[in-house]
């Protein structure tokens, strides 16, 4: 579900949701800046805004994490104009958003994340765990990458250690950016993927994973309908005829 626009956002309850395991980086016990009055204002940006609200009650009961959740958006337009106003030391940055996606917001927000006095600085929380959506968003500028299985403790942690300028990253994430930035070939243009959308990248991932059309409807936060919608134009455009052609041909490029 989308978000009608950019809106400050409120402080609110809410039980603990995801239960796998936090980033590698990150240590026990997770205290986030309580102990030492330490608050870090935080935006949130992902255009799905039930999430936002999950993140929002997990994480945004100041008194108890620390984080004071000062601002979301739903797209890039909306993103830089409330991180340009609230100036937030941490930026929580879904990597697939309508109007050029996390890449763009960085791009746009480059002078802010320069900013030796004030800097803005970017954490990425996305559903996809793809090599380039990962090395993509990290070459932009962002301090780190969690996908959306964390949980609420590790999370908040990650807020404060990216906004102590470190950097984070799930599980095995790390091995793609050490990888990407340890090679000085550039990666090869995949015409075909470059036909699809962000949106239509990650259903296929999805589907060549197994997923039935109900799981990723649910995994992504849109109907199954959509679901359908994507799968059908993923299919016309990379001129496949089924799911399974679908998966080989995810398989041969290493996208599952």
């Amino acid at each position: 579900m989308n978000s009608d626009g950019a809106q400050q956002a409120a402080n609110s309850d809410g039980a603990p949701q995801g239960e796998a395991a936090g980033p590698a980086a990150l240590g026990e016990p997770a205290g986030g800046g309580v102990a030492d009055g330490r608050t870090v204002r935080v935006v949130l940006v992902d255009d799905h805004r039930m999430f936002r609200t999950g993140v929002q009650a997990e994480i945004g009961e100041t008194d108890r994490t620390g984080v004071e959740v000062v601002g979301e958006a739903a797209d890039v337009d909306q993103a830089v104009t409330v991180i340009t106003a609230t100036r937030p030391e941490v930026v929580l940055l879904d990597v697939h958003l309508p109007g050029g996606g996390g890449v763009e917001v960085l791009r746009r927000s480059a002078a802010m994340m320069a900013d030796a006095d004030r800097p803005v600085r970017f954490l990425a929380l996305s559903v996809s765990d793809a090599a380039e959506d990962v090395i993509g968003v990290i070459r932009g500028g962002a301090r780190g990458y969690v996908t959306k299985t964390i949980t609420g403790k590790d999370l908040v942690d990650a807020v404060f250690r990216v906004s102590d300028g470190d950097a984070v990253f799930s599980p095995r994430l790390a091995g793609f950016v050490l990888d990407a930035f340890a090679s000085t070939d550039a990666p090869p243009v995949d015409e075909d993927m470059d036909r699809l959308t962000q949106r239509e990248r990650e259903v296929l991932r999805l589907i060549a994973r197994g997923y039935a059309y109900k799981e990723i409807a649910k995994q992504l936060f849109i109907s199954v309908k959509t679901v359908e919608s994507h799968v059908s134009a993923v299919l016309r455009k990379l001129q496949l005829s089924n799911r399974h052609e679908l998966t080989r041909w995810a398989t041969a490029r290493r996208l599952v």
